[in-house]
Parts: C-alpha cells; structure tokens; sequence
C-alpha cells in the first residue's frame, strides 16, 4: 500500500509540476502578445502619420512653389503652347 501511495504522490506531482509549467508558457505567451499588440497599434498611427506627411509633400501648390523658386520653373505662355491630337500626330509623315 506505501508503494501504491509513493507512486500516486509521485504522479501528483509531475501533473502539479506540468500545470504549473503550462500555466507559466500560457501566461509568457499572452505578455508577449499584449506587446505585438501594442507595437502593432503603435506601428498603425506612425503610417497614418507618414500618410498624412506624404500627402503634405506631394499638393500641387507646394511642388509648383518649389520648382518656380528653388528650380526657376514657370508656366508656358499660352499663346506658345501648342495642342497635337492623336489623330493629327499620325496623319503627319
């Protein structure tokens, strides 16, 4: 009967010891998840941030003041731009 309980304490105890391992594992899995959690979220506002930022780089009014002062680009007068439709640009020789 001593054998018969050694051998229950025994078993008792590596079914205490792997619960409290899986509950450990369980626990470290879930810490580290909460953190991608946050990084991801935090990753999330920084690209809408570089959205906002781009779009902010790339409006019309500020490459045109960009290229009229620091490139001295300016529009073509009119009266020297000249239209070629498709047609007439495969009518020619």
């Amino acid at each position: 009967m001593a054998k018969l309980n050694l051998l229950l304490l025994l078993v008792l105890l590596a079914c205490a010891f792997g619960l409290v391992t899986s509950q450990h594992q369980g626990r470290k899995a879930f810490a580290a998840l909460e953190s991608e959690t946050t990084r991801a979220r935090e990753l999330d506002v920084e690209y809408g941030q570089l959205q906002l930022e781009a779009s902010t780089w790339g409006l019309h009014a500020r490459v045109a003041r960009i290229a009229a002062e620091t490139l001295g680009l300016r529009a073509p007068d009119p009266r020297r731009v000249r239209v070629v439709e498709p047609a007439t640009a495969a009518a020619r020789p």
